[in-house]
């Protein structure tokens, strides 16, 4: 794929950019490793002064780097400036709590003393460089919420983000200096997805995390661990929407159609097979499919676009055959699931119902406005039909009773249970999946921690 921005509204290339070669690649490296010897002995007050300063930036900068995210990507603007605030606000709070988060732990005086010490503590240090390979669909989001982190941790981080939004990529790396970052803290690296392998294996570079599709994730964690390095993965998810008959059906009709076309449909944990319990199917199907027709699809600089187009002609191909082979195998289109005439990547909010586990789309992610709905005739079916996917990163409940939200939160395979609303993101509480979803935690303690050395000291007695 060419380094390059295409506006997923026309297929209209606008600009492109060369990959960097092996000596600039070279020179990233060393500038990295240099910045890291320097950057990791600043204090947390020095850096929280640099990330504060970066915040602010880029909440003066939102408006216009909301347009380049759209004109990338094809997000609604008015959900790429709403990304943007999202990042600043991430940004202060790692300022502001990572002292706290990082703060040495004193150990137990009776443990010390059992173990022939003074004293115990566990310390955090930064493991240096950091290679992200991140993706197109939250192109700020995504690394921001591995940036904060591990800027404010010590490390220093190398982007390598998706080919189609370059500009977005060289505005990270011109934020971080503007804020006043040393050189090298925060580069973008222009390559192929084929030069990954070779940076990831420099051992210049301690860790990497990847946020993408499974196959990415596999060939990075390979490498990786040949290389005996740490990974963080955050890969597909499939995630279940499940309504029980105690729950409020309108306003979970409601927040579904959100849950479902967040970002054009394109997100990991947008809710995408919905499953009902048969006494409310009928009532939930009904406003859910009307909500879904009702929305507005366009340009996606348009502040009244609720969905705008995929980001990538074969994303929209691949959505596509997932809807087909559904149809064809005797699902029923509720709505949409016909490409539109005219020149973008445009694809209609879908809904099908009657899935099969025979359906592609039943075990597949669907990468797009499309939604599935299952019939389910009582919470042990549901369990079973929302576990029946080889993802787990989130997960979405409905009800009130609090014997089935306890059976939910116990049995659903998944990194997050939300309950009675839609699964979200936030800089507080930990963000990962299980199963081929991927390892590890971003966001909150557990993910300033993912990319420390977590050191035990010993004082002898």
């Amino acid at each position: 794929m060419p380094i390059a921005t295409v506006n997923p509204a026309t297929g209209e290339t606008l600009k492109t950019y060369d990959a960097l070669g092996p000596e600039e690649i070279e020179h990233r490296l060393a500038t990295a490793e240099a910045a890291f010897h320097t950057h990791r002995t600043t204090s947390l007050a020095e850096r929280s002064t640099l990330m504060h300063r970066a915040a602010d930036l880029l909440d003066e900068d939102a408006q216009d780097i909301a347009r380049v995210m759209t004109t990338e990507m094809g997000k609604p603007v008015k959900q790429a400036r709403a990304e943007a605030a999202k990042c600043a606000k991430a940004m202060r709070w790692y300022a502001d709590h990572a002292e706290k988060l990082l703060a040495d732990e004193e150990g137990d005086p009776a443990d010390a003393q059992d173990s022939g010490a003074s004293r115990v503590l566990v310390r955090y240090r930064p493991l240096g460089p950091v290679l992200a390979v991140m993706p197109w669909n939250f192109p700020l989001w995504q690394v921001i919420r591995f940036a904060a982190p591990a800027l404010m941790a010590g490390n220093v981080g190398l982007l390598k983000h998706a080919s189609n939004v370059p500009q977005t990529a060289l505005y990270l790396e011109d934020l971080f200096r503007r804020a006043g970052y040393p050189e090298g803290c925060f580069q973008t690296l222009l390559i192929g997805s084929g030069a990954v392998e070779d940076v990831l294996r420099d051992p210049r570079i301690k860790a990497a995390t990847l946020t993408g599709s499974e196959p990415a994730g596999r060939a990075v964690a390979s490498v990786a661990g040949d290389e005996v390095k740490k990974t963080v993965l955050e890969l597909g998810g499939s995630d279940p929407y499940v309504v029980m008959p105690s729950a409020d059906v309108e306003r979970a009709a409601q927040i579904a159609v959100t849950a479902r076309v967040q970002n054009n449909g394109q997100s990991c944990i947008a809710a995408k097979r919905f499953i009902v319990h048969t006494d409310v199917f009928d009532a939930f199907a009904e406003r859910f499919t009307a909500g879904m027709k009702a929305l507005t699809v366009g340009d996606p600089l348009d502040e009244t676009t609720d969905v705008g187009p995929l980001s990538t002609e074969q994303g929209r191909g691949d959505l596509e055959e997932l809807v087909d082979d559904a149809v064809e195998s005797g699902a029923t289109v509720l709505c949409g699931g016909e490409r539109p005439d005219g020149s973008g990547w445009y694809y209609p909010p879908t809904v099908l119902a009657d899935i099969t586990p025979e359906m592609r789309i039943h075990l597949e992610e669907a990468f797009g406005p499309v939604a599935t709905l299952y019939r389910a005739a009582d919470l042990d079916e549901a369990l079973a039909i929302a576990n029946d996917t080889p993802f787990g990163l989130s997960s979405n409940v409905w009800t009130r009773d609090e014997t089935e939200i306890d059976r939910f939160v116990r049995d659903l395979e998944a990194g997050g249970v939300y309950v009675n609303g839609m699964t979200a993101s936030h800089p507080s509480f930990p963000f990962g999946g299980v199963k081929r979803s991927g390892y590890g935690r971003e966001l909150s303690g557990h993910g300033i921690r993912e990319f420390c050395n977590i050191t035990t000291v010993w004082h002898g007695a």
